[in-house]
């Protein structure tokens, strides 16, 4: 390959484990889920990389190299020479754990500037689609961890209580709401457990489904009484972390009562 001195980087934090995004480099079907129906890859060196475009436009290259769960390099170009022809570009995306899941470093190399320039807004729009693919994947159990969320509200026994709790959210997850300013599982199982005390026989309900963008889930939610009548409602932002688990919940409540 001929000299490439004009690059494009660009760097984005993705909530889910290095192992699970680099799937997404090495399986055609998920390789497809952010590019495009009927892409595929061969991750291997000297294996092919096809990419159909969602307006039919396509890419094609090749594998240069593979390390697992850290990077992958392959050529890229377009198949109808415009703006840039196979084998005339390069990509390396390499992958760092981080706190908050995986850092992915994108780097992209041209021989001109112009086809670099075009490409910044792509990129920026295809790592996004990306993130929330992955995510998509990551989290596909939301909803029915924000249920035992809410169904641990009403649990009496608090060892089991906190055993459902254990499994669904961090130990340092904290909850802000009107009545609530906690951090840790032993303070919120406390503040639970007073909750029930001062509000006997109302449970809380999801009320529709979740709303999911990258980790970050909205539920709305009712609070009904043991007659199974509605005493309020609101809803909750929960954040969740790349291993799934809730890492945070704020609680808003409506200011009018549910019906």
């Amino acid at each position: 390959m001929h000299e490439l001195p004009y690059q494009l980087e660009r760097t984005v934090v993705i909530q889910a484990k290095p192992e699970t995004v680099f799937r997404f480099f090495t399986d055609s079907a998920r390789w497809a889920s952010w590019w495009g129906a009927g892409s595929t890859i061969d991750a291997r060196p000297g294996g092919k990389v096809y990419i159909r475009h969602a307006d039919g436009i396509e890419s094609m290259g090749e594998v240069i190299d593979v390390r697992d769960c850290e990077r992958i390099t392959f050529t890229y170009g377009y198949v109808s020479r415009n703006p840039i022809p196979p084998g005339s570009s390069r990509v390396t995306i390499r992958l760092e754990p981080d706190e908050n899941g995986t850092r992915v470093h994108l780097l992209h190399e041209f021989a001109e500037p112009g086809p670099r320039d075009e490409h910044v807004q792509g990129w920026r729009f295809q790592l996004s689609v990306f993130s929330n693919v992955v995510a998509n994947e990551v989290y596909a159990d939301a909803a029915s961890t924000v249920d035992a969320w809410f169904d641990a509200w009403a649990i009496a026994d608090a060892p089991t209580r906190d055993d459902v709790l254990a499994k669904i959210a961090a130990t340092h997850i904290r909850f802000h709401d009107r009545f609530s300013l906690l951090e840790g599982l032993a303070d919120l199982t406390a503040h639970i457990a007073a909750s029930q005390r001062f509000m006997p026989g109302v449970r809380l309900q999801r009320k529709g489904d979740v709303r999911h963008c990258q980790g970050t889930v909205l539920a709305d939610w009712v609070a009904v009484d043991s007659n199974a009548q509605p005493r309020m409602s609101g809803t909750n932002v929960f954040v969740f972390r790349a291993d799934a688990k809730i890492d945070s919940v704020t609680g808003f409540t409506n200011p009018t009562n549910a019906s």
